[in-house]
């Protein structure tokens, strides 16, 4: 099947990689010229594990191609993917300009029945907004070619997105029940038929329906997260050990074991820009969503904790220290550093007088541009962070550790060589990798989230 991917953002480009992977012809389109530019030199304009060996495998066999010719995009697809981004407008409301100038594109350049589907994240109703900017341009070329709207939500983690699109746990889309959308629906199904081996995956509805499925499942999972993470704040007061608590409540299969780890909070490109765009949807139909308006609170506030936690042992006045911090991005396994909780504590830090060396693995070049940018006003400030090319590197001489992400390589350290190398053996440890017993017997202070910082 031919497929035109708008959109070489995260989402366009691995759904792009794994339908090629499957023997599609897939052409990617991208207005951002050096985006297109880097890929088809073989560059890749994101991180994520695999993706850069799929697309050189399928670029190899000639199953995919980059273009910044929105007319050839167009012309090539029966199956036409909007996955451009959907970023938080001021009001906290998903920002649909781009959505609906792929959507205007589309009916400028397109002459045969067409399946658009919209890959991005969009509020209830979008599918509805670009079927009328679509017949508005075919309109204004007087002519009535048949297309249909379709809802097809990602549910990709990254990290381990290929995997998730290769061997999807659900397959979600929504069609209309006229003529055109009962062709859509069966094309789509021809599409991801390799990826539903057991027909149990495919999950057809209504496109509202689809549309309002992905928002619920994030803020169903924002919603245990911030729970644990209220749970672990009052658990650190009542000597209460909130891992064990974890593990206790996870094991009842009617609430499972997955997001129930506490932290200094969530962030990327899903979770906040998600609950804001629901919670704005729900206030313009007079329906508040109380419980999410409090999940996103729970999550700003989390994202100061250790902050917190910090002040609380050395005081509010940090210039005469020194912090390491390993990990930047708001997650493992990608160089994503949007709404990561290692922005608000690093500029917390720095506001105090501190000092600052970072890292991670991945996520370096991009921590770089981002607080650049987040720091511009305070170039002092920003003199103050620096970066270390490995972990220990950063610890060496600091007065404290902070662990803000839970890359595997912080899981395990060389803990007597890393309380060797602080100046203080002293752990604020966001992720809770480490156990409170070992790092007591290594004489190595303690400060973790929901774990008795002191006992009773």
């Amino acid at each position: 099947m031919k497929i035109t991917i708008i959109g070489t953002g995260y989402v366009g480009l691995v759904t792009g990689a794994c339908l090629a992977e499957t023997g599609n012809s897939v052409l990617c389109i991208d207005v951002a010229a050096h985006k297109i530019d880097l890929l088809n030199n073989g560059g890749v304009p994101i991180y994520e594990p695999g993706l850069r060996e799929m697309l050189e495998r399928n670029r190899a066999a000639g199953r995919i191609h980059f273009s910044t010719d929105l007319a050839a995009g167009a012309a090539h697809g029966d199956i036409l993917f909007i996955a451009v981004g959907t970023p938080p407008d001021e009001d906290g409301s998903a920002d649909l300009q781009y959505v609906l100038a792929a959507a205007r594109n589309i009916g400028q350049h397109m002459n045969s029945f067409k399946v658009i589907v919209n890959k991005s994240t969009v509020p209830v109703g979008t599918a509805q907004r670009v079927q009328h900017a679509i017949a508005a341009e075919l309109a204004e070329r007087a002519l009535e070619h048949p297309f249909s709207v379709v809802s097809n939500p990602e549910f990709l983690k990254e990290g381990a997105a290929l995997d998730d699109f290769m061997r999807p746990d659900r397959i979600v889309f929504g069609c209309d029940n006229d003529q055109n959308g009962v062709r859509a629906a069966d094309m789509m199904k021809s599409l991801y038929a390799p990826f539903n081996c057991d027909h149990e995956r495919l999950l057809q509805m209504d496109v509202r329906s689809a549309e309002m499925t992905k928002y619920a499942a994030n803020a169903m999972l924002a919603t245990r997260i911030s729970l644990m993470n209220e749970l672990a704040n009052l658990a650190g007061c009542i000597g209460v050990d909130i891992d064990a608590v974890r593990a206790g409540i996870g094991a009842d299969p009617r609430i499972g074991k997955h997001f129930l780890y506490a932290g200094c909070g969530y962030g990327g490109s899903c979770f906040p820009k998600d609950v804001q765009a629901l919670i704005r949807t729900a206030s313009e139909h007079d329906q508040p969503l109380r419980i999410l308006s409090a999940v996103e609170a729970v999550n700003d506030a989390q994202k100061q904790v250790l902050e917190q936690k910090i002040v609380a042992r050395l005081g509010a006045d940090l210039s005469a220290f020194r912090f390491a911090v390993w990990g930047l991005a708001f997650k493992p396994d990608t160089d994503d550093m949007r709404e990561a909780p290692s922005r608000v504590l690093i500029a917390a830090l720095l506001a105090r007088g501190a000092k600052v060396t970072a890292y991670d693995p991945i996520a370096m070049d991009e921590a770089r541009r981002v607080f650049a940018l987040d720091l511009q006003a305070e170039s002092t400030a920003f003199a103050r962070l620096s970066f270390a090319a490995e972990p220990m590197q950063a610890v060496e001489g600091a007065d404290a550790l902070v662990v803000v992400t839970e890359w595997n390589a912080f899981k395990s350290p060389d803990f007597q060589l890393l309380r060797a190398q602080l100046k203080t053996p002293l752990i604020f440890d966001g992720r809770n990798l480490y156990e409170p017993a070992a790092m007591n017997a290594l004489e190595i202070e303690y400060h973790a989230i929901g774990r008795t910082d002191e006992p009773l």
